[in-house]
């Protein structure tokens, strides 16, 4: 939606907005969510000719025709998809209002719970946590660290407010906003009789005895590593990340770890695959109903979203 705080409304702008029914807008956005005239009648408790009208109605006052009838229920033209967009940031806007005016007032309080994968390093989560412990002083932050798959159930069961894990399993009930890319790498120990070496074929490391950090492993790295049979010959799983980090480090067997919390430790960990075979995926941030967060949660929520999509090729 297009900011125009500052700039003086035309005359056709400054009627339309005193004549407008905003009634109008509500029952137009859920039409457009539910698909049908009849499924929008029955979530808003109206009769099915009533909402006819109304959207007959709101349509005259735009100008447009917003919506086809089709065999299947209500199809969106160009302009009602256009509309309907408006319309959604508009309701994003609104549902923030009692946030904001409790930001505004400085009475925010309570508990911002934050569950998360470990070893997470991203700029942008630091600002936002920095910034939101500066402006909401009354705020307690609980941050639990947990495997990717205990994160995506924490915030299912309503655990969590916000967390930040590996995969999108599309899970219907939660919001999922695509934080950073991450790549892994596939590391050695010092010790071990392959630092130094660099593996073009995966496969001829099949049979070499490997640290699984199995319940923090994400898919697409599980996938790449069945793809080319590593693991069978499995000698130690690791809770987390740290622990399998410490375990390969010692040269006790090759693994896994994320290439941006390994690389650090330089002439202690080799890479043993070119970096063109990398395996990658995304960290995301997840909600689960946004309009049962609480204000920390919600601003937050706002908050660090503010920061990711001001960064440049935000996705």
């Amino acid at each position: 939606m297009t900011a125009r705080t500052n700039q003086p409304l035309s005359p056709d702008e400054r009627r339309f907005i005193t004549r407008a029914d905003w009634n109008l807008f509500r029952q137009f956005y859920e039409i457009a969510r539910c698909g049908s005239i009849s499924a929008a009648a029955r979530s808003l408790g109206m009769h099915q000719p009533g909402l006819s009208l109304s959207l007959k109605r709101l349509e005259e006052q735009v100008g447009v025709q917003l919506c086809r009838r089709t065999p299947q229920g209500i199809a969106l033209t160009p302009a009602g998809k256009a509309v309907f967009e408006q319309i959604t940031e508009a309701a994003e806007a609104v549902r923030m209002v009692p946030h904001v005016a409790r930001e505004a007032a400085r009475r925010i309080e309570g508990t911002l719970r934050l569950s998360m994968i470990s070893d997470i390093l991203c700029q942008d989560l630091d600002d936002a946590l920095t910034s939101f412990a500066a402006r909401h002083p009354d705020v307690t932050l609980r941050v639990e660290i947990r495997t990717w798959r205990s994160v995506l159930d924490a915030v299912q069961s309503g655990e969590a407010d916000v967390g930040i894990t590996y995969e999108s399993e599309s899970v219907p009930t939660v919001r999922y906003e695509p934080m950073l890319r991450e790549s892994q790498q596939l590391y050695c120990g010092r010790s071990h009789p392959l630092f130094g070496h660099s593996i073009r074929n995966p496969a001829t490391l099949a049979g070499e005895r490997f640290i699984l950090a199995a319940a923090d492993e994400p898919a697409d790295v599980g996938r790449f590593r069945l793809h080319y049979d590593l693991g069978k010959n499995t000698v130690a799983q690791a809770d987390d990340l740290s622990e399998a980090m410490r375990l390969i480090r010692l040269g006790m067997g090759i693994g896994f770890l994320p290439s941006i919390v390994a690389e650090p430790l330089g002439d202690r960990l080799w890479p043993l695959l070119p970096g063109s075979l990398r395996p990658s995926y995304f960290v995301y941030l997840i909600t689960g109903d946004m309009a049962r967060l609480s204000t920390p949660a919600q601003l937050f929520h706002e908050e660090i979203l503010r920061r990711l999509r001001a960064r440049p090729g935000f996705i």
